[in-house]
Formats: structure tokens, sequence, C-alpha cells
């Protein structure tokens, strides 16, 4: 992310919670998002179930300035990925689902939450991160081997049937189309694309080189220093439950590391002068001690990152200097 993403993500990132699960939201932000039927039901099990879905995701996409890159909608779960120029991913999904319900239940005469509740929305780093995640919800029936590679474009519920055809102005091609082959929104980009992803499908052995696996897990696709990058200006989100696991430890270690800065800073350190000999020092254990107490740092982190040592020698010191602060106060 660029340093003005991040400036726009510190002044509009939100901390919104729809069933329980916290988001960081922000101008332009990208994600890949991921549901599935409550208690993993087919929810998509008819052709009228899954047009509903996809007629209310472009709804949403024009009421919330969405811009909708790709979908496939399977039988019990969907894959969206979209981009937000606005902070509104919390708002629209909320809509999007419980309109979804409201239908489906209307229909159905039943009642009761559709979805499993708690969405995944992964965010994506750039246009190349975006590229790969299309690519893998195009390739969603491949897997799942409901077609075979060469029949991909004919899977209904996907958004590549819609992009090849002229009638698709709802969605957004540009930007991954050439981040993926630097083809243009064309027809001959968008065959050259097909033949690209039909190449890719009969390779599965290929996916994993290509970045096409895993792109389920976690909560942010990218490189490290993005990610990082990213849990820094949102490190204040790992005090809040109902985080992913994932993004809760990158969060958690982002907040540490400012600690451990500004720490530095009131003591005339730098990162440098945590390497010097020997390891253990005076300064660096009430550092320890510091950072322990008002972050709850893990002693584990604290031994590697102020290069103290061992974790259970460092636990050794800790406990000494909080003995003798408490002596010290008691007399």
């Amino acid at each position: 992310m660029s340093d003005s993403g991040l400036i726009k993500a510190r002044q509009f990132g939100e901390t919104a919670r729809v069933a329980r699960k916290l988001r960081i939201q922000y101008p332009g932000a990208v994600y890949h998002v991921i549901n599935r039927g409550n208690y993993r039901r087919d929810v998509f099990e008819t052709e009228g179930a899954a047009q509903a879905f996809v007629r209310a995701l472009r709804e949403a996409a024009g009421q919330y300035g969405w811009q909708v890159h790709a979908y496939v909608v399977m039988r019990n779960h969907y894959h969206v990925a979209l981009g937000t120029p606005e902070p509104n991913l919390v708002e629209g999904m909320h809509w999007l689902q419980s309109t979804l319900a409201t239908r489906f239940n209307r229909f159905r005469k039943e009642s009761g939450h559709l979805f499993q509740g708690r969405y995944q929305a992964l965010l994506l780093e750039d246009d190349q991160a975006l590229g790969r995640v299309v690519r893998y919800i195009h390739l969603n029936p491949v897997r799942a081997k409901i077609v075979e590679p060469e029949q991909v474009a004919i899977y209904p519920w996907s958004s590549l049937g819609t992009m090849l055809s002229e009638q698709d102005g709802w969605l957004v091609k540009e930007p991954w189309l050439r981040a993926v082959g630097g083809w243009g929104n064309d027809g001959e980009g968008r065959s050259a694309y097909l033949a690209h992803l039909i190449e890719v499908g009969r390779n599965e052995a290929g996916w994993e080189p290509l970045g096409l696996t895993g792109l389920s897990k976690g909560w942010a696709i990218g490189t490290s220093g993005w990610r990082k990058a990213l849990a820094k200006e949102h490190a204040a989100l790992a005090l809040n439950p109902g985080l992913a696991r994932e993004q809760v430890s990158e969060l958690r270690v982002a907040a540490w590391e400012q600690a451990l800065g500004a720490a530095l800073g009131e003591i005339g350190k730098t990162r440098e002068d945590l390497a010097t000999k020997p390891s253990r020092r005076t300064w660096k254990v009430e550092l320890a001690l510091k950072l322990r107490e008002t972050t709850g740092a893990p002693v584990t982190w604290l031994a590697e990152t102020l290069k103290l040592g061992r974790a259970a020698s460092v636990r050794g010191y800790l406990y000494q200097i909080r003995n003798r602060n408490h002596l010290q106060n008691t007399t």
C-alpha cells in the first residue's frame, strides 16, 4: 500500500462490528469476500437461488458504489472480489446478506439466518493480488470437479461467462486483466484470459507456484511488508475481540513494535543498540519489563526482539527485577 493509502486508512479506518467481527475499512480497499450457508446448508441449490444472489450483489454494488471484479456462486458458499471506493464494506455486506435472507425466507416460508454470519473479508494489496484472487474465483468450479477446465466458461453462476459477453457493464475488469496478462478489456483480451485460465486449470500442480492456493485463508493477501504496514496502521484493533486469529497476531506484533520504538526513544536508544554485547544489559531488562507490563508482549518475542538470549533466561531476569523493585518500594 502507498503512503497515501496508509494515511487514508488511518483517517477512515473503522472498527465497525457486524456479527461480532471487526473489519479494517478504508477508501479504495479491495477484498476477497467469502461466506457459507448456515450449518453449511446448500443455500444455492436451485437456479433461482443463485440468480437471486447475483441480482442482490448487483443491487448492492449500485447502492454502495462497489466495484465488483469477479464472483462465483457454489452450492453452499460464494466468493466475491470487490473494491470499496468508500469505506462501506460492513454496511453493504449487512444489506446484502440481510436482504438475501429476507427474500429467501419469504420465498421458502422459513425463518432464521441464511448464512453462517461471519463472512471472511481478506484485504488485497494491489492489482497483482486481485488478479490471483479473480483466477482463484473463476477456477472454483474446476477445483470442485464440477466442470472440466475446458468448460469453465459455461459454469452458469460465475462472472466469467458474464465478463466474456458484451452485456457485462457492471463488472470492473481492467485492473486484473492488465495485471494477469497485460490484456485490455476488449474481445481479444478476454479471449486471451479465457485461454490462459483453461491452461492454468489443466495444470493443477502449477497452482501453488502461481500463488493460486490458500487465497481463502488469513486476513490479507499481499507482501509481508505491506501486511506489516497495514497491521501497524490498525494495531489498536488487536485490543478488541472478534478478529480472525491471523489478523490478531499481526496486529498485536505491530502494537508491540510501536511500543518498542517509543520506549527506545524515551531512553535515547536505537534498535541498533539492542545488538550490543553483552546481551544482558540492565536497560534492556528494564525495557523488557516495561513492554511486558504495558503491552503484554510475550517473553519469547521480548527475548528475540531485544536480543536478550533464551526466553527462560528472560523470565529469570524479569523475576529478579520485579523482586528488586518490590523490595525498593517496601523499604
